[in-house]
């Protein structure tokens, strides 16, 4: 068992993003528009595996295909250019008119190359082009040593936090 400390952010409004610019021209975030499982299963299992992502490793097809194919579900990708990097993932949440940001992760091959906080500017941005009142997501110790950072440095503010008790699987 091992304490882990999980943080939940938010942002309220597209003037309190702090941008992180594209990199280069190669670079775009393009939204998957066929629904694609084997994709998100694909991104899941290869950015989670370094960050014990494993509540999804029992789903079988089925229940990936649902959630993806659910119209409040978006998975955007980021490549260089014909090249996938990263992705993430928005759930949409009209009730309280809000988006999670679900998963955000880049390939291994892509870490440590300044891409992160423009994922994630691209992730915010998108998000509040539902005219949404926040963005939110949840960052714990075990993901990227820069991920709170990242959201951070994005002008997310920390709402909540928790300390877990954790069983690596």
């Amino acid at each position: 068992m091992e304490n882990i400390n999980r943080n939940y952010l938010e942002i309220k409004s597209l003037n309190e993003l702090i941008y992180k610019e594209k990199p280069s021209n190669n670079f775009n975030v393009e939204k998957v528009c066929k629904s694609d499982f084997q994709l998100n299963k694909f991104f899941y299992k290869q950015i989670g595996k370094n960050h014990e992502w494993n509540d999804r490793l029992i789903w079988d097809d089925k229940k990936w295909m649902d959630y993806v194919s659910n119209p409040n579900v978006s998975t955007f990708i980021l490549k260089k250019d014909n090249d996938i990097c990263g992705f993430f993932e928005l759930i949409y949440h009209k009730e309280k008119s809000e988006i999670e940001i679900a998963y955000l992760g880049l390939l291994k091959e892509y870490l440590e190359k300044k891409l992160g906080g423009y994922l994630l500017t691209e992730a915010i941005k998108i998000s509040f082009s539902y005219k949404v009142k926040r963005v939110w997501v949840h960052t714990c110790s075990l993901d990227h040593k820069n991920a709170l950072n990242n959201y951070l440095c994005r002008g997310m503010k920390i709402y909540n936090k928790e300390l877990i008790n954790f069983k690596s699987v």
